[in-house]
């Protein structure tokens, strides 16, 4: 366990010191300090018909979002469903039936990358690599640019314009995303992680095996002497992948596969690549709005939530399951579970590069796994669900798990400012009816798609069929499905079986409103900031910053959650994990 916070320790020391420096880029970006690809942004606001100098107010940057990720919902729903014709298709995959392709494309589009399919017998390479792996920058470039519309509200009284989105999708993509993307590419290469458009290699496999099957009375036996090993351009993927808190993987298996991630090494490397920019915008946000202690409270609040939470999930995992004791003593750690509960992770990671990969990908948005899910221990399984119902903020994903945190603060405000009888203020403006409505929605849109969600799914005669466990797993299962589309996240317990019409529609229609549901309103506070003036501070101004307002943020985050998720995680992991001391 010492180790344990050792590695955790480490791995948020690297964190920080890698996020400090590339907040700081980030912020001077956006302010147009950095301009070295230029000859390349000319080219594509010219193709685009704008001028990145062209202001926009809420109303125009959201069509402008909405118009955007519409097409990109369409063109990948059309490669896909007709990609058996199209280059780059060695395997000769066929196409995806209509509903798997519509859920896949929403998917991806919304920095989900929820998969109801195995890649490599599913996609092509094209279809891997111009539709999956291009959404994968420009959905995290969309959200960088929101949060930074947002952040243009608060900092300045502009006659109630945001910026220029094309423009801050072509900055988060070119200056942000792309060099990233190719530095954390080459590290995976070197450390095995493929890249080429080979064709799947039939090798032979050292032990063959005989599989004697009986059907309608006859038996047949069949020699497995050969294995495919599937090929294709993995490492450019996996790259953005993380980077962009996607998590779509290119295998089947996701981030357990070696393909995906050979070793401890490369494991360390994905994880800090996922939080790597959720917790370099906290520190941008602090530079953009002239007080970098703003971005250090953020980034703080969110850590305390992060280990807090992380400690919870590997110590259980650690301790193993009680039940597998065959001699039935009464103590924590069982005899076949001694060294703690591997089943379900990959030796090469063990628990802690499986447990801390787990908190990882679910405090951000991403889903990438490289263990299975299903096989934690309910503790363990109730960290990553109740990681995604704080609504993905702690560190959320690309862009919005901050305009996330930034909504849990306006709400902070507005209570403090409650108790004291004064009009709330948050970075000088006044937080009025506007943004409380706004902020009101954006807090209760996720849990609603959540709990209805699967409220019908377990009445649904459609929802049941496709739950292969019973009782308190099962609902889980159900639960952890919906949390994991209406945040945005992708990763889930495999036990559900999604691929049917049902669950390819519900869930895209849940993917679908909880990232724009999200996004219309967060561009509508922000529009509604930028129309204010910025008061100056006064003896009477609560401040924002310090241990009182982190303890005073945390507390709303929490108690929210709790408020809307307890009733559901009692039924699922929390009676799941009583029923282990029984």
């Amino acid at each position: 366990m010492n180790l344990a916070y050792y590695n955790l320790a480490v791995y948020l020391i690297i964190l920080t010191l890698l996020a400090l420096p590339l907040g700081k880029y980030i912020a001077l970006v956006f302010q147009n300090k950095i301009t070295y690809l230029g000859w390349i942004e000319r080219p594509i606001y010219k193709l685009l018909a704008t001028k990145p100098d062209e202001q926009q107010n809420w109303r125009q940057y959201a069509l402008s979002v909405m118009l955007f990720n519409l097409i990109g919902i369409v063109m990948l729903f059309s490669w896909q469903i007709a990609q058996k014709g199209l280059p780059l298709n060695p395997q000769h995959l066929s196409n995806l039936s209509w509903d798997l392709a519509l859920n896949t494309a929403i998917s991806f589009v919304g920095n989900t990358n929820w998969q109801a399919y195995a890649g490599e017998t599913t996609m092509s390479y094209f279809t891997q690599m111009a539709g999956l792996a291009v959404q994968n920058f420009v959905s995290a470039a969309t959200g960088i640019a929101v949060v930074v519309a947002l952040i243009r509200g608060f900092d300045s009284a502009t006659k109630g314009v945001i910026g220029n989105f094309w423009s801050d999708l072509t900055k988060a993509t070119l200056y942000i995303l792309l060099p990233l993307s190719i530095i954390v590419g080459v590290m995976l290469l070197s450390q095995g992680v493929p890249q080429n458009f080979n064709n799947y290699v039939n090798a032979q496999v050292l032990e063959p095996q005989t599989i004697s099957q009986t059907i309608a009375g006859k038996t047949t036996t069949q020699v497995i002497d050969q294995q495919i090993i599937p090929m294709g351009p993995v490492a450019s993927q996996e790259a953005i992948k993380m980077l962009g808190t996607n998590g779509g993987g290119f295998f089947n298996a996701n981030s357990a596969h070696p393909y995906e991630n050979p070793n401890a090494l490369s494991n360390f490397i994905e994880m800090l690549a996922i939080l790597l920019i959720p917790a370099a915008l906290c520190f941008a946000f602090g530079n953009l709005v002239n007080d970098k202690k703003q971005g250090y409270t953020l980034f703080i609040a969110m850590t305390v939530m992060f280990v807090i939470l992380t400690i919870i999930l590997m110590s259980a995992e650690m301790r193993g399951n009680p039940l597998f004791n065959p001699l039935h003593i009464d103590q924590l750690h069982s005899a076949l579970q001694s060294g703690g509960n591997m089943e379900g992770k990959e030796t090469r990671f063990g628990i802690f590069g499986s447990g801390l990969f787990a908190a990882v990908t679910t405090a951000a948005s991403c889903g990438a796994v490289n263990a299975a899910h299903d096989s934690l221990l309910p503790m363990g399984g109730f960290v990553p669900l109740f990681l995604m119902q704080l609504s993905e903020v702690v560190y959320g994903g690309v862009g919005s798990g901050l305009y996330g945190m930034l909504v849990f603060a306006i709400l902070a405000v507005f209570i403090c400012g409650l108790m004291i009888g004064r009009t709330p203020e948050y970075l000088g403006k006044k937080i009025e009816s506007f943004e409380m409505k706004m902020t009101a929605l954006i807090i209760l849109i996720i849990p609603m798609i959540v709990l209805l969600g699967t409220a019908v799914s377990l009445i649904a005669t459609q929802g049941l069929a496709g739950m292969s466990n019973p009782s308190a797993h099962g609902l889980s299962e159900v639960l952890y499905a919906f949390t994991s589309a209406a945040n945005n996240n992708g990763s889930a317990f495999a036990g559900l079986n999604a691929n049917t019409h049902y669950y390819n529609l519900m869930l895209g229609a849940a993917i679908f409103l909880g990232r724009f549901g999200v996004i219309l309103p967060v561009l509508a506070i922000a529009g509604s900031l930028a129309m204010k003036k910025k008061l100056p501070v006064t003896v009477g101004t609560m401040p924002t910053t310090g241990t009182l307002f982190i303890a005073i943020l945390i507390g709303t985050i929490i108690i929210v959650g709790a408020l809307t998720y307890v009733p559901s995680l009692a039924l699922g992991p929390i009676v799941e994990h009583l029923q282990l001391f029984k």
